[in-house]
């Protein structure tokens, strides 16, 4: 029976991975949370919207035929993660994860570990500074403690209603970013401190490259706990996985973590 393959998305590692399907000529669908308005446009047909928990993903699996799922949500997608691995038990459907290794401090680095947002807020109980605010537009209520701060917040949409700061200001835009792009924007507001999640991959790394070279001090968010499941961080890994249906993780899924 040919692959039929659920790419659960919204992230650029997810898009990559439906242009190979395609351009290999793979069977498979791209599911969106919904969360961006404006979602990259996908060369394998797209839905948009939640399962309804595990037990409708292993609905939706058992309903559409899927034969293989590959979890490529944001690192902190935390509970589609866990829906994921979940879901696919139900169904009897095998499922990787193509994830991005997680970042790691190096020399010039100054970073402070916490596990998880309101830690996160904890370390920010100190006086005023310019912070660039980098989580994403979710958990920014959770800040809202600490007004004293002046904030730069980068989103992908617009927000709807204003930021839960006095001083606030937002930069609208999608990476991947580059290291000279992001030390201007630091420069232009005068950054002192730099909150993010511990994210990986390439496309957001250039906020910590900037505050390397400036000698910033950063707030890494450590990524949330997941259920064991097979991971990998490249999509040929991905890929041989589904062509030679392992059961057992892939080689390479242990590298580079």
């Amino acid at each position: 029976m040919s692959p039929n393959i659920l790419v659960l998305g919204g992230t650029t590692e997810a898009t990559a991975l439906c242009r190979e399907m395609a351009a290999r000529g793979l069977t498979g669908m791209i599911s969106f949370a919904g969360r961006v308005e404006r979602p990259v446009r996908q060369p394998l047909p797209q839905r948009v919207g939640g399962f309804g928990g595990a037990q409708g993903l292993a609905d939706f699996l058992a309903a559409q035929a899927f034969t293989h799922v590959v979890d490529a949500t944001h690192p902190f997608a935390s509970q589609m993660s866990r829906n994921a691995v979940e879901g696919c038990a139900q169904a009897g459907v095998p499922l990787i994860a193509l994830t991005r290794a997680p970042w790691t401090p190096e020399p010039g680095d100054q970073w402070q570990a916490v596990p998880d947002i309101p830690a996160a807020v904890r370390a920010l109980d100190r006086p005023a500074c310019r912070v660039m605010l980098a989580i994403g537009r979710m958990h920014l209520n959770a800040f809202a403690p600490h007004p004293q701060h002046r904030y730069l917040l980068r989103l992908v949409d617009a927000p709807k209603t204003p930021p839960p700061f006095p001083h606030a200001t937002v930069v609208v835009d999608r990476g991947p970013f580059s290291t000279e792009g992001d030390l201007a924007l630091m420069r232009t507001h005068g950054i002192d401190l730099v909150v993010s999640k511990n994210s990986g991959g390439t496309g957001a790394q250039a906020k910590l490259l900037a505050a390397r070279e400036l000698g910033l001090p950063v707030i890494m968010i450590d990524r949330p706990d997941l259920p064991p499941r097979q991971e990998a961080h490249d999509i040929e890994t991905v890929l041989d996985w589904v062509r030679h249906g392992h059961t057992e993780p892939p080689v390479s899924a242990d590298r580079g973590v």
